[in-house]
């Protein structure tokens, strides 16, 4: 990708609000059942990835579908922000384990003249000892499959944003635990009220729609989970943070679809305002060194990070959310 200027990057932004429009009314907001139908290329790499685990039924098709529409969807919110974004798409593999298969992911990064940098990035992976963090079920097998999103943009008025939807199997039998664990946040340097609302409210009405949302909850956990030790403060304006949630029925999964396409429309509609704001160099340069505050804390405390690391996760994938251009 050529180096980009302000000029060029504004000039793609002028026609972001008919692009992000058309984008909304071709993907209205799907219901569960609907998502979990949702039909993808058979020859699909992921598809291929998880075809051991799908076989075996330790994934359903309607997980991995579901999956696939949240990182489709988000793709194509990207697209219609940036149509002259150059993507770069690799799988990639971990090692096997005895000889046998235990899974990879797809990284899908953009990098173009108003998303400086972007990734939607998803993975299955498995193996015979769950890399457990916090040591709780270290030495069982286990399956996560997920999908991870970053965006930078290179104008500065627009925030920096991150969401994951996650599910993990732990254990087999009687034992075995499933739960899930999801999220999505705004880092804005240049702070506006309503964008911090209505990326808020779209979270929200996902909460509020879903039988085990807590928005309440979820969004004092996730100011919880991005505070910065080092720095005495919050990264960003927060949203909603989730983890180790039961899933007891199918439809459970429903929240991660609703916070997957909570962040799609709201993140999207925020882009269409700021991505075409005049700019100054001062702004900019500001902005490089807001960017230094996300990579300590993704280098620093970030549980996926760690989780990528341990669980064998291609190096490249697991630090894509760093951004493309920092400075300290």
């Amino acid at each position: 990708m050529a180096a980009v200027s302000r000029e060029r990057s504004l000039a793609v932004a002028e026609n972001v609000t008919r692009r992000f429009d058309s984008f909304k009314s071709k993907f209205s907001r799907l219901d569960f059942e609907a998502a979990s139908q949702h039909q993808f290329d058979p020859s699909d790499p992921i598809a291929q990835i998880a075809a051991p685990v799908l076989d075996s039924g330790k994934l359903r098709e309607s997980e991995l579908k579901l999956l696939t529409f949240v990182r489709d969807l988000n793709r194509e919110m990207f697209k219609s922000i940036d149509p002259e974004g150059e993507w770069s798409i690799k799988s990639w593999s971990k090692p096997l384990e005895s000889g046998q298969p235990q899974g990879g992911g797809v990284m899908s990064v953009v990098r173009g003249p108003v998303l400086e940098k972007s990734a939607v990035n998803m993975s299955v992976v498995w193996g015979p000892s769950y890399p457990s963090i916090e040591r709780e079920y270290s030495g069982k097998p286990y399956l996560a499959a997920g999908v991870s999103l970053i965006s930078h943009t290179y104008n500065p008025e627009a925030p920096i944003a991150h969401m994951n939807v996650r599910l993990l199997k732990v254990g087999e039998g009687e034992g075995s635990l499933f739960w899930m664990g999801g999220g999505g946040d705004l880092t804005p340097m240049q702070r506006y009220e309503e964008d911090t609302s209505s990326f808020h409210q779209a979270f929200k009405a996902a909460c509020e729609t879903h039988r085990l949302g807590d928005y309440p909850r979820f969004k004092a956990w996730c100011d919880e989970y991005f505070f910065i030790p080092h720095r005495g403060e919050t990264r960003g304006v927060g949203g909603v943070f989730f983890d180790y949630l039961n899933v007891e029925r199918a439809d459970d999964l429903g929240l991660l679809l609703n916070v997957g396409q909570a962040f799609a429309h709201s993140y999207g509609e925020i882009l269409k305002r700021r991505v075409g704001m005049a700019f100054s160099d001062e702004l900019k340069d500001k902005q490089l060194h807001w960017r230094g505050r996300y990579a300590e804390f993704n280098l620093v405390h970030d549980r996926g990070t760690r989780f990528g690391l341990m669980s064998g996760g291609n190096i490249e994938a697991i630090f894509a959310s760093l951004p493309p251009v920092v400075k300290w």
